[in-house]
């Protein structure tokens, strides 16, 4: 098996994780149906201001009611950026947005729950790392401070979002990383690599993925000392959300168990070959 670097597996993500090439400013208002002025705001190099499909918002959601930058309590892991910008379908910023994000660390687990990893040992109930909130600025954007995250079986690489506009007005997405960076990862760099087993599932063989489309794909950039992540969500501000949830606090379930038990997602063996392009042989 040919080990790629990190520096290579950039070079493999200089197109997005979903394949599109990265598009200008202009070709942003030109698919969107917006003037050039419009979008001077809208993040480099994210993707098309599309409307980005609602999608589960998975067992390992509750809020615990924390509106910070920094979400990672001291956990270890790659430094990470995420950077969103809520926009409507014209491509206009919503300022004000609430957005919430939350996703597994460095070694796959979420905070708030019992009955995770492979055994099913692992129980951080009371816990709240990698979990918050930001509400979005006058340019619909939002940031958080945060690590690289880890794999689960059943789930390609991904962090979970909650765009709120009010009550009902919610949508719920995942974002999804370019397989080739994350393989590179979970290979080399500590503590992804402490873990037995290989993860079982890619961008190519998850549903979800599929479903959420290349909209849901991120951008990413080396920085000097931390990755950056960002992508635009298209919301459509019309629509109310399938799934709905009460802004006035949390919804933990009892006992720290996710609802329905499981992880969610397929399963079954993944193809590295199918990654990008670039690096296929991996």
């Amino acid at each position: 098996m040919t080990r790629i670097n990190r520096r290579d597996a950039f070079k493999a993500v200089a197109v997005t994780a979903s394949g599109g090439l990265l598009m200008s400013q202009q070709a942003f208002a030109q698919e969107a149906g917006a003037t050039v002025t419009q979008t001077a705001a809208l993040l480099q190099g994210a993707d098309v201001c599309a409307i980005i499909p609602e999608v589960t918002e998975g067992p390992y959601y509750f809020d615990p009611a924390m509106e910070r930058v920094d979400i990672t309590e001291g956990r270890p892991g790659i430094p990470t950026r995420i950077r969103l910008q809520v926009v409507d379908g014209a491509c206009a910023p919503m300022p004000g947005a609430r957005v919430d994000i939350w996703h597994c660390d460095a070694t796959g687990v979420y905070s708030g729950y019992a009955g995770q990893g492979d055994d099913g040992s692992i129980d951080t109930t009371g816990q709240t790392f990698m979990r918050g909130t930001q509400f979005a600025d006058d340019n619909g954007i939002v940031e958080f401070e945060t690590v690289y995250p880890s794999w689960y079986r059943g789930r390609t690489t991904h962090v979970h979002f909650k765009i709120f506009l009010d009550e009902t007005n919610i949508l719920t997405g995942q974002i999804f990383f370019p397989d080739a960076l994350s393989e590179y990862i979970y290979l080399n760099v500590a503590p992804y690599n402490d873990r037995a087993g290989n993860r079982d599932t890619l961008n190519s063989n998850d549903s979800i993925a599929a479903q959420s489309t290349r909209a849901a794909f991120a951008f990413i950039k080396e920085l000097d000392e931390e990755y950056l992540v960002a992508m635009i969500v298209g919301v459509d501000p019309t629509a109310s959300s399938a799934v709905g949830f009460s802004m006035g606090g949390g919804n933990r379930p009892a006992g720290g168990q996710p609802p329905g038990g499981g992880q969610g997602g397929p399963t079954g063996s993944a193809d590295r070959t199918a990654m990008t392009p670039a690096v296929k042989g991996l």
